[in-house]
């Protein structure tokens, strides 16, 4: 048998617990396959299914949890980091803010399911001081949820998976240098999408200082705080003379602006 086939089988307990927690903690290894493919080995009866349903889970929790501490205590600067090391920093947390202002704690339920979701929602949960048994409760339960839908679905078509994988190993190192190729093109398509976006953004952006110095120097401006409400409320603090606008309602109000002024917009 195949060596990696080989290998999951006599380690697959400890795979599966250091795979899911790296992936819960942000490293971009997908546990999607790997939580299909235990499945598939727990219902040809290499595996127990409740076993690896609760080390799922127990890395899950762990994992966020480390994130909900360091939302807890380092504030709204966890999110700016998340940001930043995203392939996509300028909305990686707008659907995500905008889930977990409307559904709380319940947003952790369905985390797992949602990319970017997963990742930010617990060091929200942080930022926001939800109590320490309702967020573990939540996160238990979104965690539970998860492992079982991927684990179930491998554990019920088993048969199928296991043919697939068969396939996969026959095509070998191909199969691989295909995975892989696909991998970097994505990042290399994001990344340079990314580069052209920050070049057009230039063309129309003004710097800390020198919004400062037109302050200090008196010009008449207008400034706009356009950052969601839950990033208002985790740093209240914004630009002396700038008035507070959602997105939206720059979108479908905007006359609310001035033409005969320099607008200045900021988000972070």
């Amino acid at each position: 048998m195949h060596d990696a086939i080989e290998f999951l089988l006599h380690h697959g307990y400890s795979v599966l617990l250091v795979w899911v927690f790296a992936e819960q903690l942000g490293v971009p290894v997908p546990s999607v396959p790997l939580l299909l493919a235990a499945g598939a080995l727990a219902g040809a009866g290499h595996l127990n299914l409740f076993t690896s349903v609760l080390l799922c889970v127990l890395a899950a929790i762990c994992a966020d949890f480390i994130w909900y501490t360091l939302g807890r205590f380092k504030g709204i600067k966890i999110i700016q980091f998340i940001c930043k090391v995203s392939l996509q920093p300028d909305s990686c947390v707008r659907r995500t803010e905008g889930a977990f202002s409307k559904q709380g704690a319940r947003s952790l339920l369905v985390a797992k399911f949602v990319p970017g979701l997963n990742t930010v929602a617990p060091p929200l949960a942080g930022i926001f001081l939800m109590r320490v048994p309702r967020f573990l409760f939540f996160d238990a339960c979104g965690a539970l949820l998860w492992s079982c839908a991927y684990l179930g679905v491998g554990y019920a078509f088993s048969n199928e998976i296991e043919r697939i994988a068969e396939y996969g190993l026959r095509l070998g190192r191909g199969l691989v240098v295909l995975l892989v190729g696909a991998l970097v093109s994505y990042i290399a398509y994001k990344f340079i999408a990314r580069q052209r976006f920050l070049r057009e953004l230039r063309i129309g952006r003004i710097s800390a200082d020198e919004l400062k110095r037109k302050i200090d120097a008196g010009e008449d401006l207008v400034i706009v705080d356009l950052r969601h409400s839950l990033d208002f409320e985790a740093n209240p603090e914004t630009i002396p003379g700038a008035f507070r606008m959602d997105v939206k309602e720059l979108e479908e109000r905007n006359e609310r602006l001035p033409r005969d002024r320099d607008v200045i917009l900021f988000c972070t």
